[in-house]
C-alpha cells in the first residue's frame, strides 16, 4: 500500500500526485480554496455568497447576484476604487 505523506500540505491539489512541481500545486490549492470559501453578501451581509461561475457570486440566501473577481468576490483593485469614490462623495458633502 503506498502512502501518501503531504496530502495534508497540498490539499485539492494532491490529486495530481508529483506532477507539474510543488509551487504550481500549492498555488493551484490556495486558488481553489479562496473559490469554494463562503464570503459575506453586500446585501444582506449573510455569509453565503458562493462563486456560480468566472466572475459571477450568487448569495444562497437572498438570491442576490453579483459580478466581482475570478476567485473573490471583491479584487484588490475594486477594493481601491470603492475607497476613492466614498473619499469623493464623503468630500462633496463636507462641502454642503
Amino acid at each position: 500500500m503506498v502512502e501518501f505523506s503531504h496530502t495534508k500540505k497540498i490539499g485539492s491539489a494532491g490529486r495530481f500526485g508529483p506532477r507539474y512541481g510543488r509551487k504550481i500545486r500549492v498555488r493551484l490549492r490556495d486558488v481553489e480554496i479562496k473559490q469554494n470559501k463562503d464570503y459575506k453578501c453586500p446585501v444582506c451581509a449573510f455569509p453565503k455568497l458562493k462563486r456560480a461561475g468566472t466572475s459571477i457570486w450568487v448569495c444562497e440566501k437572498c438570491g442576490a447576484k453579483i459580478a466581482g473577481g475570478a476567485y473573490t468576490p471583491e479584487t484588490g483593485a475594486g477594493k481601491v476604487v470603492t475607497k476613492a469614490i466614498r473619499r469623493v462623495i464623503e468630500s462633496k458633502s463636507r462641502e454642503i
